[in-house]
């Protein structure tokens, strides 16, 4: 059995995610607290699998409160908030870069996509049990300018030979420090564009937007179909949509029969873009549960493009670029620090007007 423990100052909400994880034959709710500090004072006495965390809450909010624990008792946690409030969205990464390990939206009882919501929660739930989180994991990944470690970063001499015009990037659970982690190195002259599948609960893309665009210097952008891809700007993929790269360069936005069970998938993304790009492409598979994308990143890089897949330390869930390492699809395995000034490497710089 799955252990939990809920943390939530309604007692509506803290009835009702009882109500639906227990439902679960694998899932036991060993706990409830109406705050951080009584959620501390529970991990004193006993350890769940895993924490359901509200954000806003009297006395010590649920980021103060993930903070203590990745600190203190590490335990995978999961955010349960309110993906229509723009703050709490936020707020929602600002805890997975504190050491959370996902995020999904609150359920609202009855009604119109009540029972899609359920399913998110408990699969998250379930599945974020079984990540191993450890102290120092927040700490590596926090977007602070730390110096590398270790031998430089690959200069991709291949890759800048061959005039890269895209960078292409997949990301799943653990996902969004990371690619704040890359982004906020990347320069601000960065001359090629950046288009990144990022697995997120729906409602949630508002707030990754907001949350990176305050550390990362390039613009941020969520494409419309048709749209040109402009030099140095970032595009995520929308809500629903799989995200591909028509013959022209512009953005090709699909609804698809799912892959992976996923939409948008890695997979649609990197195989638009060994179509399209060749070699002139970069690949990077980041951390993520199962295998989207992997194959696709072989096939990037059987076309010439330069692949780079994150390593196992840094990864919260290795799932998706371990599969890609495993088929010999990653040029370079990489932790995070070093995976922009790969980056940087491989792109030629912008030339002055």
């Amino acid at each position: 059995m799955i252990q939990v423990l809920i943390v939530d100052d309604s007692a509506v909400q803290r009835t009702l995610l009882t109500h639906l994880l227990s439902a679960d034959p694998d899932i036991h709710v060993m706990g409830t607290a109406a705050n951080g500090e009584e959620a501390l004072a529970f991990l004193e006495r006993r350890t769940p699998d895993v924490i359901a965390m509200d954000l806003n809450m009297p006395k010590m909010d649920g980021l103060e409160t993930t903070e203590q624990i990745m600190q203190t008792c590490p335990v995978p946690i999961v955010i349960v908030s309110a993906h229509w409030d723009p703050r709490e969205a936020t707020s929602t990464f600002r805890a997975m870069e504190a050491g959370a390990v996902a995020g999904v939206a609150k359920p609202q009882g009855v009604g119109p996509g009540s029972e899609e919501a359920a399913r998110q929660i408990v699969q998250t739930v379930k599945a974020m049990s079984e990540v191993k989180v450890v102290r120092r994991w927040a700490h590596r990944l926090r977007v602070d300018k730390l110096p590398a470690t270790g031998s430089p970063a690959p200069s991709a001499a291949k890759g800048a030979a061959n005039d890269i015009k895209l960078i292409a990037v997949g990301a799943s659970t653990g996902g969004p420090p990371v690619l704040l982690r890359i982004l906020s190195d990347l320069p601000t002259d960065f001359s090629v564009p950046v288009v990144i599948v990022q697995h997120i609960a729906k409602g949630f893309l508002p707030g990754l937007v907001a949350w990176l665009a305050q550390s990362v210097g390039l613009p941020l952008r969520v494409p419309s179909h048709g749209d040109s891809l402009l030099p140095g700007h970032v595009y995520l993929a929308p809500d629903d949509f799989h995200f591909g790269i028509d013959r022209n360069g512009c953005v090709d936005l699909s609804q698809d029969r799912f892959e992976h069970s996923l939409r948008p998938s890695v997979s649609y993304l990197f195989r638009s873009v060994a179509d399209r790009y060749g070699s002139q492409a970069v690949g990077v598979l980041l951390t993520g549960m199962g295998r989207d994308g992997a194959q696709e990143l072989k096939l990037l890089k059987d076309a010439g493009a330069t692949t780079i897949a994150q390593d196992k330390e840094s990864s919260v869930v290795h799932g998706m670029p371990g599969e890609a390492i495993a088929m010999d699809a990653a040029t370079y395995v990489l932790p995070p620090e070093k995976i922009a000034p790969t980056l940087v490497n491989c792109v030629r710089p912008r030339k002055a007007a």
